[in-house]
């Protein structure tokens, strides 16, 4: 099959909060703007279930905070595509090209925004039980646990408040971390308020049982080395996340999977920028992601138009 080959001025990979602010600031200058996401649109933040710390919100989900600013971008011109996926990418060309299943994008700017993955359970028998008691998404899959015993591996924020959502569902509910919590003050102290939890500390998941789908974990306790059996209807694990950026390693590098980039998110590469998690940087926050996407598409703009004017300088 013969590709499609078109060109946009930019083309932003990745739909969670840096690219969707890219694109929206994209899309107010008037450029071509295209948005390429193989996952859910929002990306991680897009499950969070009650946003307490981004401004202008007492608070917010993510779900209605993505739509909203899925919309603002969309109604400047950006066009989102989250069905075609990238096959490979050629960024150190002018224009950089990116290959999808279906076509052949040219763009004078490739802003890389593609966000981190939660990390799998890491035992043998995680694909038998996966979505048959494993879970990695609470606000996807929560409601199926009704009254019954849930179980959420993790210690860090994003563990601690999908043990506070599922709750809402939890006849018990047991949360489980290899060493202490890492989560802010506010979420622990409502979670250790919640009768219906138990807060299990210094264990590790060793095993999963059950016949066709999940019905107890095996527990190693760090503290006296005993190890025992747990009852639960479903686990829901989070334990990190992985940066998106296997496909950029060739070209651009990486440093512990980031991509190197600085405050500007310019990388090595002219023309190409990093925003969001996926950049090497100190601090990831809600705000920091779409202060990157902002800053990515600003500078856009005077790469694009150095183009025109025929100056390279990066």
């Amino acid at each position: 099959m013969t590709k499609k080959r078109e060109h946009r001025n930019i083309v932003i990979i990745g739909a969670g909060m840096a690219g969707l602010t890219a694109a929206l600031y994209a899309g107010r200058m008037n450029f071509s703007v295209l948005v390429l996401e193989n996952g859910i649109i929002g990306g991680q933040i897009a499950n969070a279930t009650g946003i307490e710390n981004y401004p202008g919100f007492e608070k917010v989900a993510g779900s209605e905070l993505i739509a909203t600013l899925q919309k603002q971008a969309e109604n400047f011109g950006a066009v989102i595509d989250e069905f075609d996926s990238i096959q490979k990418v050629t960024l150190n060309a002018t224009p950089k090209i990116i290959e999808t299943d279906e076509h052949i994008y040219e763009a004078d700017v490739v802003i890389i925004a593609s966000g981190m993955t939660r990390r799998k359970l890491p035992l043998p028998e995680e694909p038998r039980y996966a979505n048959k008691g494993v879970h990695y998404c609470e606000l996807c899959d929560g409601h199926m646990y009704q009254d019954k015993i849930i179980a959420v591996m993790g210690g860090g924020n994003a563990a601690v408040d999908a043990a506070n959502f599922l709750t809402k569902y939890a006849k018990k509910l047991y949360l489980i971390n290899r060493s202490q919590l890492r989560a802010d003050e506010v979420s622990q102290k409502r979670l250790k308020e919640n009768g219906k939890v138990e807060v299990m500390l210094n264990m590790e998941i060793k095993g999963l049982s059950g016949q066709d789908r999940l019905e107890s974990i095996e527990l190693w306790d760090k503290n006296n080395g005993q190890k025992y059996s747990l009852a639960v209807d479903g686990l829901f694990v989070n334990i990190g996340v992985d940066p998106n950026t296997e496909l950029f390693e060739t070209e651009l590098g990486l440093n512990g999977g980031r991509i190197p980039a600085g405050e500007d998110c310019r990388t090595k590469i002219p023309g190409v920028f990093a925003a969001g998690d996926i950049r090497e940087k100190e601090i990831r926050q809600l705000t920091t992601a779409a202060a990157d996407g902002t800053t990515a598409a600003l500078l856009a703009e005077k790469y694009i138009n150095g183009l025109k004017g025929g100056k390279t300088e990066w």
